[in-house]
């Protein structure tokens, strides 16, 4: 006969144990809280945050529109906080963690500074050792990860920086001082989005900057500026209806999305004329202006002609926009950047763009950098090399489950989840926005709020089972992963050498990571996966089993409201994948 557990509880003993305070991590807190059970989060800053905390290098701002990009949970909170602009820079999103650590008392439940180390699982008392870089070790029924999917820099080095006599940044652990390039040669590697976000405001202090490009990437202009009038009062008229039209959509964010509209039986004029109103409009706009953009080649070539033209309008040296033209993937398949004058940053005297395709890095040396063609010389080197997504931080955590098995041999071929919220094989413990979700998709506040709620709905149903333990079956896990292979397939997703397909990471499993179906499906799914009695999983109380449910019913990942049309053009897709575009090809 099992005893109830929280009278047992040792000293360090928690109901749960969360690992990061970005805003996963204390909105589950909060919601835990409500539910009366402890919990205690371990966070490696010093502060709450999470991406807002540590991303501050210059120009860092959010790519989805504030209103969207902010949490419907409490609508208290809605009402008190103010966005200042469209698109929210670094500092502000960082003040509106803050408030919400301080209007909802969650520091007292936070250890800051602290990182976990190693998490086991304990099968004789169905509970999980948490250790820190501290000493501690923490006991808890339930582990959540709320680690974030860009949050571990790839650390990326190169042969002889160590001797660069000069200062080197990182955009990703940027100093939290800031940093004045007022007349430096400055040097960049790099131009994701880190990159152009900080390359125009890099480029207005530096003497000269330098730019080296291996791959471009498409980005959109933000065209930021105070939120519109007409979108405060749309939101202020209704806003759990204006929230539920966010969330109800494939990506998390409303973007006028026209899936039944075809780019390749639009006249072309037409075609134009809709792209450059979305153009105008600025940010994400772009990406719903045709429903068989992101499947068919052909109709992605109509948007990223578009593009490339807006960059050749822009770029006033016609080599310098043509190496600033991607021509390795397919318009959206790496997820595109919103900028502030990315573009027209290169029409400057002081900034020079370098193809390191053309003439790849040989070595860092005292001075600067040499590659195959030349010295350059730099008071300071930026590297924007991006991050080790999704899985990075999970991976540098010791994690075992059932049987010692650890995470890393789980997931040695990629990782492999139950609707990127559980491992088969690691009871009691959930992942908030883990591949195999949506999450990077879409606009991750909305994905955030739909985890950590549905996670909290599972822990109440097995409290009152009286603490019962629940894991994703093997065999549920397997179909899962199948079902996001599927959703993908149709659309030219996988095609491209993404950090999506862990592609940027040497030696990382090329895998699709992310749950393509949408935002709007994936809940569906869960929900029904609850309702079912949380349908492909083991639950169990004590030695009794509850629900020993293996098997996941697949649910079709293509919408049946789609024109004939685009069906027949997906099923074809999904026979014949579109090859990765090539360099000759674009």
């Amino acid at each position: 006969m099992q005893t109830n557990a929280a009278h047992q509880q040792p000293a360090h003993a928690f109901d749960v144990v969360i690992v990061g305070a970005g805003f996963s991590g204390m909105y589950m807190l909060h919601k835990l809280r409500g539910m009366g059970l402890s919990a205690r989060v371990i966070e490696a800053g010093s502060a709450v945050g999470g991406t807002w905390y540590w991303n501050r290098y210059p120009g860092a701002r959010v790519d989805i529109q504030s209103l969207e990009y902010s949490f419907s949970f409490s609508p208290e909170l809605e009402q008190e906080w103010h966005w200042s602009e469209r698109y929210a820079p670094q500092a502000e999103l960082f003040a509106y963690a803050e408030h919400i650590a301080d209007r909802f008392e969650l520091r007292r439940d936070i250890s800051f500074n602290t990182r976990v180390t190693a998490a086991h699982y304990q099968e004789a008392t169905g509970r999980w050792a948490v250790s820190t870089d501290g000493g501690e070790t923490l006991d808890a029924r339930y582990f959540i990860l709320a680690t974030g999917c860009l949050s571990v820099p790839t650390d990326v080095t190169f042969p002889g920086i160590e001797s660069f006599k000069g200062k080197v940044y990182r955009t990703s652990r940027w100093p939290h001082e800031g940093v004045d390039f007022t007349g430096q040669r400055v040097g960049i590697i790099g131009t994701g989005s880190s990159a152009i976000q900080s390359i125009p405001i890099i480029a207005e202090q530096a003497a000269k900057l330098t730019v080296f490009q291996r791959t471009p990437n498409y980005s959109m202009p933000a065209n930021n500026g105070p939120i519109p009038e007409e979108d405060l009062a749309a939101r202020a008229a209704d806003p759990r209806g204006y929230r539920a039209n966010s969330k109800n959509t494939v990506t998390g964010f409303q973007n006028e999305a026209r899936d039944t509209v075809l780019a390749t039986r639009t006249p072309e004029d037409v075609a134009h004329a809709e792209l450059e109103r979305r153009w105008r409009w600025g940010g994400f706009r772009i990406l719903g202006t045709f429903g068989d953009q992101g499947i068919d080649p052909a109709a992605n070539k109509v948007v990223a002609d578009f593009v490339a033209d807006k960059i050749r309008e822009t770029v006033k040296d016609p080599k310098t926009a043509e190496l600033l033209i991607p021509k390795d993937h397919y318009f959206g398949t790496k997820r595109p950047c919103v900028d502030t004058g990315y573009y027209a940053t290169y029409n400057r005297d002081n900034v020079e763009l370098v193809d390191l395709r053309a003439a790849p890095i040989v070595t860092f040396n005292e001075a600067g950098i040499a590659t195959t063609a030349q010295q350059y010389d730099f008071d300071a080197v930026v590297l924007a090399t991006g991050f080790d997504a999704m899985t990075g931080a999970v991976d540098r955590i010791d994690i075992r489950g059932r049987g010692g098995v650890t995470m890393k041999s789980a997931w040695a071929d990629g990782p492999h989840t139950y609707l990127g919220l559980m491992v088969a094989g690691f009871p009691n413990m959930f992942m908030i926005t883990g591949p195999g979700s949506p999450s990077v998709l879409t606009n991750m506040l909305n994905s955030i709020e739909q985890h950590v709620e549905w996670v909290a709905d599972c822990l109440t149903w097995l409290g009152e089972r009286q603490q019962a333990s629940i894991e994703a079956s093997p065999e549920a896990q397997a179909a899962w992963d199948a079902h996001v292979e599927e959703a993908a397939a149709p659309t030219l997703l996988p095609s491209a050498n993404s950090w999506y397909m862990g592609a940027n990471v040497p030696g990382k499993p090329r895998r699709f990571m992310p749950y393509a179906g949408g935002l709007n499906t994936y809940t569906e799914i869960c929900n029904q996966v609850a309702a079912k009695g949380y349908e492909g999983f083991i639950v169990k109380s004590g030695d009794t089993v509850l629900s020993d449910s293996h098997e996941f019913t697949s649910h079709p990942p293509i919408p049946d409201h789609l024109p004939a049309e685009l069906l027949q053009l997906i099923a074809k897709q999904m026979e014949h994948p579109a090859p990765p575009l090539t360099a000759a090809a674009g």
